[in-house]
């Protein structure tokens, strides 16, 4: 259901930010204004990050090889690391270099209300494509805030489309400004220092991608409830007497590994570990239907002092 989701916001801000771009190429070959053209390559660079995050699912979805035993999950991880790349040189740093020429060079914009006219429109469509996504993120945030959502959220697509569609709004804000202020004093530099602010924010958006992305790429833990989750499950099976150590990672945003060493009594015979081993993976497939990795140890509890490695 999460995946729907995330390709469902994907699907409509692709759709979207097409029709968006080339209505701002328009508008900015007519008025030009600075900040409509970086608006436009904002578009763009949008779209190029939606059509990844949808390669990216698909080759995600590819069956384990030889050479890939545990899959290719993580390619989602990889495709949205891409975006934060794109978003940051096609996006963030074009519209600085615009603002600068913009500043520096100042001219008055030729038909203001063509761009004034399109702004409003690409709000529309933004703010549309903005809502899609905050619905599907509400069927899977539970109750965490949405900063909390972006940083512990393991599916990519989400987080990256919501930053993305908010940045394109508040974007779209700072170049009716722009365009605005222009038009009242008739003096430019306006134009260009909000041209300047779109590419100061896409280049923070950007690095926040890029700085959580790379701990998925890197390889995060199981989120807090579902490590509960593993602990409930295993500590629930007969013949399990403690949990010793339990490590934990996402393979993929819907595949989690889980590696376990578990303490059984040293009277048990190797049938009736065996029995337990595959009573206690069994419940914890049923509770947490992401493990598909699971790793079981059995171990004699030997109750090592505090401070010393199990």
């Amino acid at each position: 259901m999460a995946a729907e989701g995330s390709t469902k916001a994907v699907v409509t801000a692709l759709i979207a930010n097409l029709g968006i771009a080339v209505s701002k190429f328009v508008a900015a070959a007519i008025t030009g204004s600075a900040s409509m053209l970086a608006e436009g390559v904002h578009s763009v660079a949008d779209s190029t990050n939606q059509a990844l995050l949808l390669v990216g699912a698909k080759r995600a979805r590819r069956a384990p090889s030889p050479l890939h035993p545990f899959g290719y999950a993580r390619e989602r991880y990889i495709y949205a690391f891409l975006v934060a790349i794109i978003l940051f040189t096609l996006g963030g740093l074009y519209a600085l270099y615009e603002s600068y020429q913009k500043i520096t060079h100042p001219h008055e914009l030729t038909s203001p209300l063509i761009a004034v006219g399109v702004l409003v429109i690409a709000m529309a469509l933004e703010g549309y494509a903005l809502r899609t996504a905050v619905g599907e993120a509400n069927k899977v945030r539970g109750g965490r805030s949405w900063v909390a959502f972006v940083r512990r959220s393991r599916s990519p697509e989400l987080p990256v489309i919501l930053l993305e569609d908010a940045g394109a709004l508040l974007g779209l804000v700072f170049a009716l400004l722009g365009v605005g202020l222009t038009v009242l004093t008739g003096n430019g530099v306006f134009d260009g220092i909000a041209t300047g602010c779109i590419g100061v924010l896409l280049v923070s958006i950007a690095i926040t991608l890029a700085t959580e992305i790379k701990s998925l790429l890197i390889g995060e833990s199981a989120l807090p409830e579902e490590v509960s989750a593993v602990h409930t499950a295993l500590l629930s099976t007969p013949g399990v007497d403690r949990i010793i150590h339990l490590r934990t990672m996402h393979l993929g945003p819907e595949e989690l590994l889980v590696a376990a060493k578990i303490a059984v009594s040293a009277s048990d015979n190797g049938a009736s570990i065996a029995a337990t081993i595959d009573d206690a993976e069994a419940r914890l497939r049923q509770a947490l239907p992401t493990a598909k990795v699971v790793y079981l140890e059995p171990d004699i509890d030997r109750h090592p002092a505090p401070g010393l490695p199990a």
